[in-house]
């Protein structure tokens, strides 16, 4: 499930295949800005079927809070 939701982050953000990994920070990513962050989740939501509350999700600073965040 990790994979999958690198490979929708680096599709979302339009990244080469194996540039995010777990410990990636997103103010460390081109582009990852708030609206990419929305975009993000929601494909998360969309795509994979994962729930994270947008309380949550904001407070989010890397690809490991993120996975936390998502329960996987």
């Amino acid at each position: 499930m990790r994979e999958k939701m690198i490979g929708l982050i680096e599709k979302t953000l339009n990244l080469a295949h194996g540039v995010i990994n777990e410990d990636t920070k997103i103010e460390e990513v081109p582009g990852w800005d708030s609206l990419a962050h929305v975009l993000i989740i929601g494909a998360i939501e969309s795509d994979l079927g994962i729930s994270i509350p947008l309380d949550e999700a904001v407070d989010i600073a890397s690809v490991g809070e993120l996975f936390e965040k998502a329960g996987v």
